[in-house]
């Protein structure tokens, strides 16, 4: 399964809906999180997701309200 890196706004999320992002299984785009890395101060939330492409990763966001800066394919040693 292809891994996509994102970024978008952390507000208004919090922690504990993080860790619950982090247990749900994979959703109807075929999305999964692998790891989400924010910094509450910079209001910056960074996702790794397992998807079957760019587009599902959209779809995964829009569904949630989020919008992101940007979506890169990416490669992990993991």
């Amino acid at each position: 399964m292809p891994k996509f890196l994102d970024s978008h706004k952390f507000a208004p999320l919090t922690e504990a809906q993080l860790k619950q992002l982090m247990k749900a299984p994979r959703d109807e785009f075929g999305v999964t999180h692998e790891n989400l890395i924010y910094s509450e101060k910079e209001n910056k939330l960074f996702c790794l997701l397992d998807a079957p492409n760019r587009e599902a990763v959209e779809k995964h966001h829009a569904k949630g309200g989020a919008k992101c800066d940007w979506i890169l394919e990416v490669k992990s040693v993991k």
